[in-house]
């Protein structure tokens, strides 16, 4: 049974100052100017992937917080037909072997934080162009044009942006970081007029090339330079022979829905692993917000992440298929070892072979997209290459040092992912949301909740958007927004979670942006805790 646009309902019982945009052209993302920047796209005869480069484009300028010229990507487009995946994640450098790490660095298992030898090849702009040479209708240089107009003329910085620079202004020490992001000794306040005329000149060089001079041309030449300046290895063959790659996505039926995830090198898998979890169980038996309902949330997800971290990797040097982590019979028997009454404390299993900004769009067509990238713990590596306005990710530390490893560093792997765009259809493939959370590993949690939300439990975009989020932390240590925190926190720690203390402003939970296809348009909703909204006409 196909679901359609009465499937929930329209309450709001969670405090926020947003209602859900309906509309039959729609953009949301986490920035008001980035959503605007698309819309016109729309406006002006352009399709939702024109809509989705621009408010991509713009994003690097308008929220340097999260993401930049410098930073990875994945997409999901539906073209009106069928689903599309996109894989612009960059590959190691091709120097970046174990002993290269291990003279440098010693014998730890864990790859440095930020720096220079954290960067790999950034795949945004590869992003772009590959969603633009397939699908795009607007020329780029119409495209980026709003961008290169914030970054030139310059733009007021919005307020939780402004929170957020300040936060990592005190954190990130590196001086090409501090030479650049923070002025007069200070990260930018809100409201404060912020030009970047360096990152201007850096987009307008990518439109009038196409992109070319980013990985074959000037701009690699000089990312190339400053690169050895700080001691780095990585080579102008490295740029020239980066791909973004068009993948088959993976998906799971839950329910009468199917989520589609882009495979590993990303972590789509271990939202799919926890809703195949919770497949076993009947959630909705279960009040929504109730200590049962969390409870088992948080331990089928604390039983995927067990999964995703022992075995995502780059696909070429995976040692157990997706499949094998999908199949219904290992489904059940990891689903055997949640406890109702008590927490657990998984390790992975042993199945048989068998910084973010997140943006989502659709047009009066059809066509919708779901579009992520990042540099990676906000400005990333801290690397910006001089005269250029590039701030580049820091992606390499998702690699481990551990020998044997499939996730361990080495030449031209691409290291586990924790970006990751999603796509729900009806099990016969029909759309029906593009979607995404931004929030490092609180991506495929913030998919789950998502997820269950409006299917289980009837919630509207904006609601599911809304209502307060738990989070499983690296450390196995359980975050809960305030709310839950007062109603169900007690109740957790009885059951033997540890509790996290949350702090007064906790960036921890991610921006949700979702927009849900009807017969007649789209319903779309955008996550308080960021600065943007969904807008429409």
């Amino acid at each position: 049974m196909s679901f359609n646009q009465n499937m929930f309902g329209y309450e709001f019982p969670y405090p926020s100052q947003r209602m859900p945009v309906m509309a039959r052209n729609v953009v949301a993302t986490s920035q008001p100017l980035a959503a605007q920047a698309g819309l016109q796209m729309l406006a002006e005869g352009g399709n939702a992937v024109d809509a989705a480069i621009a408010t991509a484009a713009t994003l690097t300028v308008v929220e340097p917080t999260s993401n930049g010229i410098g930073s990875d990507g994945f997409s999901i487009v539906w073209d009106g037909k069928e689903l599309h995946g996109l894989n612009a994640s960059g590959r190691a450098p091709a120097a970046w072997t174990p002993e290269y790490f291990k003279r440098k660095y010693g014998a730890s298992e864990r790859m440095p934080e930020r720096g220079i030898d954290t960067v790999t090849i950034p795949g945004a702009v590869s992003q772009w162009m590959a969603l633009a040479n397939r699908f795009g209708k607007l020329p780029l240089s119409r495209v980026l044009e709003p961008a290169i107009r914030y970054a030139r003329e310059g733009h007021l910085v919005s307020p939780i942006t402004a929170a957020s620079w300040a936060r990592q202004a005190e954190m990130i020490r590196e001086p090409d970081f501090q030479r650049e992001f923070v002025r007069d000794g200070r990260a930018p306040s809100a409201g404060e007029h912020w030009v970047y005329k360096d990152q201007a000149d850096t987009l307008a060089e990518i439109a009038e090339t196409q992109g070319e001079s980013f990985y074959r041309g000037a701009l690699a030449t000089k990312m190339v330079a400053h690169a050895a300046a700080l001691g780095g290895v990585h080579a102008l063959s490295d740029f020239a022979e980066h791909r973004a790659d068009w993948v088959d996505l993976i998906h799971l039926d839950y329910r009468n829905v199917r989520l589609h995830e882009i495979p590993p090198n990303g972590q789509g898998l271990a939202a799919l692993i926890c809703l195949g979890i919770l497949r076993e169980f009947d959630l909705k038996q279960y009040p929504v917000d109730s200590i049962d309902s969390v409870h088992l949330q948080i331990e089928a997800m604390k039983l995927a992440f067990a999964d995703a971290y022992r075995y995502i990797s780059d696909p070429t040097t995976m040692d157990v298929p997706t499949a094998a982590l999908l199949a219904p019979q290992y489904l059940r028997e990891r689903a055997a070892l949640i406890d109702m009454s008590r927490a657990g404390n998984p390790t992975h299993g042993f199945p048989t072979e068998g910084g973010t900004i997140y943006l989502c769009a659709a047009d009066a067509s059809g066509m919708m997209i779901s579009l992520i990238q990042s540099n990676y713990m906000g400005f990333g590596s801290g690397v910006v290459v001089r005269g250029t306005g590039i701030s580049l990710q820091n992606r390499g530390h998702g690699f481990v040092r551990t020998a044997g490893h499939p996730n361990a560093v080495g030449p031209k792997k691409r290291p586990y992912q924790t970006i990751i765009p999603a796509f729900l259809t009806d099990t016969s493939g029909q759309p029906l949301m593009a979607f995404g959370v931004m929030g490092g590993h609180m991506q495929p949690q913030g998919h789950v909740q998502m997820v269950t939300r409006i299917h289980d439990y009837g919630q509207n975009p904006q609601t599911a958007s809304d209502a307060a989020r738990w989070i499983v932390n690296a450390d196995g240590t359980i975050g809960l927004e305030p709310a839950l925190a007062t109603s169900i926190g007690a109740a957790l720690t009885s059951r033997g979670h540890r509790l996290a203390v949350a702090e007064a402003v906790n960036f921890a939970f991610g921006g949700a942006q979702l927009v849900w296809r009807t017969p007649l348009g789209y319903v779309a909703g955008s996550d308080h805790r960021k600065d943007g909204h969904a807008v429409g006409f």
